[in-house]
């Protein structure tokens, strides 16, 4: 009943659900490098923004998900499926025929997600969380410091 009920709008106004938002990225510095050059959307709930999603425009082929957050009183209700097999959906709508998203190394669990959505292994950026962050990240008691990009085909 849940995602039958959702409805997902993009944000033409500039009012991002920050707070949502830093679920997923640790500061508003890094959230603000694409945030206004990304196409923002977010799924509402009985009146209720629960959660969030942008994409950025890699080229006319590919779409990168800078962002994916569910509120945490939502989470582990299947909600970022939802969500994946909604972008995959804009991107098909778009002519996109590639996404790609990146996380750290250290988040098991995000990359077990993206996975089970089809998305594999593809590349590495090596000391990426160390060269864009001020402050040392930690994430299941590891320092955050490579991200692993993981890529899948719009079908």
């Amino acid at each position: 009943m849940l995602l039958e009920s959702l409805q997902i709008k993009e944000i033409l106004d500039n009012t991002y659900p920050i707070d949502l938002l830093l679920l997923a990225d640790e500061t508003l510095e890094a959230i603000e490098k694409y945030v206004d050059n990304s196409r923002v959307y977010s799924a509402w709930h009985e009146q209720k923004e629960i959660a969030v999603f942008c994409l950025y425009p890699i080229d006319d082929k590919t779409l990168e998900i800078k962002n994916i957050a569910v509120h945490t009183a939502y989470q582990n209700k299947h909600i970022g499926s939802y969500l994946i097999d909604q972008i995959k959906s804009i991107a098909r709508q778009q002519s996109y025929q590639t996404l790609i998203v990146g996380t750290s190394d250290t988040g098991e669990a995000q990359i077990r997600f993206y996975e089970r959505n089809g998305f594999v292994l593809y590349a590495k950026r090596e000391n990426f969380f160390i060269d864009h962050y001020p402050e040392p990240i930690f994430e299941n008691g590891k320092q955050m410091i490579d991200m692993v990009l993981l890529k899948c085909a719009i079908s």
